[in-house]
């Protein structure tokens, strides 16, 4: 007679196993946190790559000086030479716009080197967008920057140098002249970041278009508030020349966040937990 089988005791698992928790894109990124020292010794690279690059900027803001010095002097219509009061003055100016056009040349490596020093507090998202944002802050200052030199300070000076002429005799001095210049430029070129920022607030769910729309009135008094600031002058002429494109730049940025931050889910504060 055949002996019957034993059938296995095979117990089933009635629960599936928990998969691991994905990274939340929400949150910092764990991997990178690092101690105080290493802080320290990526904030000493990164200063060391920033000084290397504008000491080889410096270098070509030496061959560029003495043009950008005469377009100044044709701008600021100073038909017999900028007005200087001390013998140093010339070789001051000289060196000072060296250095400026140095910092505008690897102001892209400047802002690259501060991103990438602050990247590990931010989340996964909001790198994605801050290092996409990159070219296009390099392509506003520029334009910002252009805007100001080419158009703005030139006709500002045009403006000054012929207002009553029978009372005032125009002697341009040198210093005020490349402060004024340098006021502008940098003002306007921080100002014209406007459209990228509202696009980037839009776009992380801090505002809405609807918002900037409703707030448009206290957008364009903070407009006329920083025209005055970037305009030592504060007179309405060249006022007028910066608020204008700022109000144009203002409704770019609406227009922006509504067309490609759309669907973007408004952000909403993380619950602490109970104590």
């Amino acid at each position: 007679m055949a002996r019957a089988l034993k059938r296995p005791n095979i117990k089933l698992p009635t629960k599936l196993p928990k998969l691991p928790r994905l990274p939340d894109p929400n949150e910092p990124d764990v991997f990178e946190e690092m101690t105080l020292l290493e802080h320290m010794i990526e904030l000493r690279d990164r200063i060391m790559k920033i000084v290397i690059a504008v000491g080889l900027a410096f270098i070509i803001g030496l061959f560029l000086s003495g043009r950008v010095l005469e377009f100044v002097r044709i701008s600021a219509n100073a038909q017999e030479g900028l007005d200087v009061r001390s013998p140093s003055d010339p070789i001051t100016l000289f060196m000072k716009i060296a250095l400026y056009i140095a910092i505008g040349i690897a102001a892209p490596v400047i802002i690259y080197q501060i991103v990438g020093f602050l990247a590990p507090g931010l989340t996964k998202r909001e790198k994605r967008l801050v290092y996409t944002s990159l070219p296009f802050v390099s392509l506003l200052f520029i334009g910002g920057v252009a805007y100001a030199a080419l158009f703005a300070v030139p006709r500002a000076l045009g403006f000054l140098s012929t207002f009553l002429p029978d009372v005032f005799q125009w002697e341009p001095d040198g210093n005020e002249v490349v402060g004024f210049y340098l006021t502008v430029m940098l003002g306007l070129g921080l100002a014209f970041q406007m459209p990228l920022v509202m696009f980037l607030l839009a776009k992380l769910g801090v505002m809405t278009p609807a918002k900037m729309r409703s707030g448009r009135r206290y957008a364009y008094l903070v407009i006329l508030v920083a025209s005055a600031i970037i305009t030592p002058t504060t007179d309405p002429f060249n006022m007028a020349l910066v608020a204008l494109p700022l109000v144009a730049l203002y409704e770019f940025g609406i227009l922006l966040a509504a067309i490609f931050a759309r669907g973007s889910a408004p952000r909403t504060p993380t619950p602490t937990p109970a104590d």
